[in-house]
């Protein structure tokens, strides 16, 4: 695999593919109050599910891979009881079928904004706020929204199938609510992610994501200009590109990063409990798993089963959605 690129320090996971939090934009105005879901639950959540098993697995980072300050380490064992996952992350056709039921307005329209890759703008140069100061590649863009993902120019046509972006973690919460749902824990998320292949660096096992055929979609080329586009894909794929894993989830690595459940903390690893932990009690930001379509090996290799980021719980941007579990009883 080529290793083009070069090491960055940016927002929320601290590399290039990272989400960049909304505090690294200029705010427009002051913000005005949520929107709050007007049906009742259940809604219509039609995402195909997916039984993942009670077992037992060693979480956290089994191939020297960690990046400073992601606390993939120590190594430890979790048990889980069993869970219902999505098969693959929620999308722009599931979010709509929401929003139509609610009303819901998401935290980029009610802001103002929402942050884009540079590639993807589809905006009036009126409209672009300004870059993100440690990843100039992120522009602050108004009128960017679930459906309006490059900005006002762009839409959701033929997206219908692509993972739903520029969803903040209060958004993924507020859509749970309505459909009955949540939002799975950062445990449940890397065991049903290794899809039964404990201790492996990836979904798929530990050969790399070129050999043989893409396996996820991720950066190739010379980040953040030159995407080749060897996977076939600039931002996001379809929510079922290339093989699911072990337990028939689609792209639980690349595409987009997803949203858990858990506040982040980098030392929770060695406090973690043993049984169905759910992470720290208080934070200021929740956990990404998964790493997206902007990542390379070269400089942000957190397309891992066990790789780990974070963001405000208030942030959007094009390269994160979630996926959802079924409640507890």
């Amino acid at each position: 695999m080529s290793t083009h690129g070069q090491a960055e320090t940016g927002q929320g996971c601290g590399c290039g593919c990272g989400t960049p939090g909304r505090d690294a934009f200029v705010q427009i105005g002051s913000r005005p109050a949520d929107a709050a879901p007007a049906a009742p639950a259940p809604g219509r959540h039609l995402v195909e599910q997916v039984q993942v098993p009670a077992g037992t697995f060693t979480m956290g980072d089994s191939s020297g891979d960690e990046n400073p300050g992601d606390g993939e380490t120590p190594r430890h064992e979790v048990t889980l009881d069993a869970f219902e996952i999505d098969a693959t992350t929620v999308t722009t056709a599931d979010f709509a079928r929401f929003v139509q039921d609610t009303g819901y307005r998401t935290e980029a329209e009610t802001f103002g904004f929402s942050a884009v890759f540079h590639l993807a703008v589809a905006a009036d140069p009126a409209d672009i706020m300004g870059q993100a100061d440690a990843t100039p590649w992120w522009f602050g863009v108004q009128g960017a929204d679930w459906a309006h993902p490059g900005g006002p120019r762009s839409d959701v046509d033929g997206l219908a199938d692509h993972p739903v972006t520029h969803v903040s973690w209060n958004d993924a919460q507020a859509y749970c609510d309505w459909a009955g749902r949540r939002l799975p824990t950062e445990a449940e998320w890397e065991y049903a992610a290794r899809g039964g292949l404990d201790g492996a660096k990836y979904p798929w096992g530990d050969a790399e994501v070129d050999e043989g055929g893409w396996r996820a979609n991720i950066w190739q080329g010379a980040f953040p200009r030159d995407n080749t586009l060897e996977d076939g894909w600039l931002t996001t794929a379809p929510v079922r590109t290339f093989e699911p894993n072990g337990y028939g989830l689609w792209q639980p690595v690349g595409n987009v990063w997803e949203w858990c459940q858990d506040w982040f903390h980098p030392g929770y690893y060695r406090s973690s409990p043993g049984d169905n932990p759910s992470g720290p009690g208080a934070g200021t930001g929740r956990i990404l798993r998964g790493g997206s379509y902007l990542c390379h090996i070269s400089y942000c290799n957190r397309y891992r089963s066990s790789a780990r980021s974070s963001n405000t719980p208030d942030s959007s941007m094009g390269n994160a959605g979630f996926r959802t579990v079924a409640a507890r009883s």
